[in-house]
């Protein structure tokens, strides 16, 4: 009587072949790197979303003051909930844009980088670069800020 079934040398080379296969596909997606491309992208929409909002605001007849004039020396751009002197002053030192976020008119809030853990600012900084102000992301660009 024979007995029909696999052996166990066909099992684990099936087995084999299955995590070669899983590997290669791993490899070939490389989820991190899709996580950080799709975050990549969502720091050049931040940046472009903050830069409107503040043309807008100077369009609107605003000022926007002392901004540095260069990209080495961009200032942190606090959250919304850190204004005043708690945003300008040591510690943080930043540059306070909540203005942008009042009433919504601008922005119904400020965009936060993804990797930021530090409750005080946004993760983006602002500079001036002739009559524009840009905002860069250190993330993206290793001569933001210092």
């Amino acid at each position: 009587m024979k007995r029909s079934g696999f052996t166990l040398m066909e099992l684990l080379l099936v087995l084999g072949i299955l995590a070669i296969l899983s590997t290669i596909i791993l490899v070939a997606i490389n989820p991190t790197k899709q996580l950080n491309d799709a975050r990549g992208v969502n720091r050049n929409v931040s940046t472009r979303e903050l830069e409107n909002a503040i043309s807008q605001y100077i369009i609107d007849s605003n000022i926007v003051s002392g901004v540095p004039t260069i990209k080495a020396n961009a200032l942190d751009i606090c959250r919304d909930t850190v204004t005043g002197t708690d945003c300008t002053d040591a510690p943080v030192s930043g540059y306070d844009l909540s203005v942008l976020t009042t009433n919504g008119k601008y922005l119904t809030s400020l965009p936060i980088d993804p990797n930021e853990t530090d409750l005080n600012i946004t993760g983006y900084k602002v500079y001036k670069l002739g009559s524009f102000i840009k905002v860069c992301s250190p993330a993206l660009e290793e001569d933001c800020g210092s």
